[in-house]
C-alpha cells in the first residue's frame, strides 16, 4: 500500500511539473512583446518567479524524491532498458528546466535578447520529452 501512495505522489509532482513547463516559455513569449521596466514586464517578472520558485521548483524537487523511493521500493527495475531510457528523458526535462530558471533571470535583469519564436518552439520540448516517458513507462518497449 505504501508503494500505491508513494506513486501517486510521484504522479501528482510530475503533473506539477509539466504544467511549470508547458506554462513558463508561454509567460516568456507574452514578456518578449513588453517594453523593458514597463509595468506589464513587471508583472511578467513576478509571474514568471512565483510559477518557477513556488511551483516549478517545488515540484521537481518531490518528483525526484518519490520517483527515488519507488526505485528503492523496486531495486530490480535499475536492470530494465525502460527505466534507463526514461531517466535519461527525465534528465531532458531538468536541463530544460534549469535553462528556462537562466532565461527568466535574463528577463528579471531586463536582458533577454531572444525572440517569440525562439520561446514558442522550446515550448514543446517539454511535451516531446513527455509522450517520450509515458510510452517508456507504459509500453516498456525494452
Amino acid at each position: 500500500m505504501l508503494y500505491l501512495w508513494v506513486k501517486a505522489l510521484h504522479v501528482i509532482s510530475i503533473i506539477a511539473w509539466m504544467a511549470g513547463l508547458l506554462y513558463l516559455p508561454r509567460l516568456f513569449v507574452y514578456h518578449c512583446e513588453t517594453a523593458p521596466g514597463s509595468e506589464s514586464s513587471e508583472r511578467f517578472k513576478v509571474m514568471e518567479r512565483r510559477l518557477l520558485r513556488a511551483i516549478m521548483n517545488p515540484a521537481m524537487g518531490a518528483a525526484y524524491l518519490f520517483g527515488i523511493a519507488m526505485i528503492v521500493m523496486e531495486p530490480a527495475w535499475m536492470k530494465q532498458g525502460w527505466l534507463h531510457a526514461k531517466l535519461l528523458f527525465v534528465l531532458g526535462l531538468t536541463g530544460t528546466h534549469m535553462m528556462m530558471a537562466r532565461w527568466r533571470k535574463d528577463f528579471e535583469a531586463d536582458r533577454n535578447t531572444r525572440p517569440q519564436r525562439f520561446f514558442r518552439m522550446w515550448n514543446e520540448a517539454p511535451t516531446l520529452l513527455m509522450i517520450g516517458i509515458v510510452i517508456f513507462v507504459i509500453v516498456k518497449p525494452f
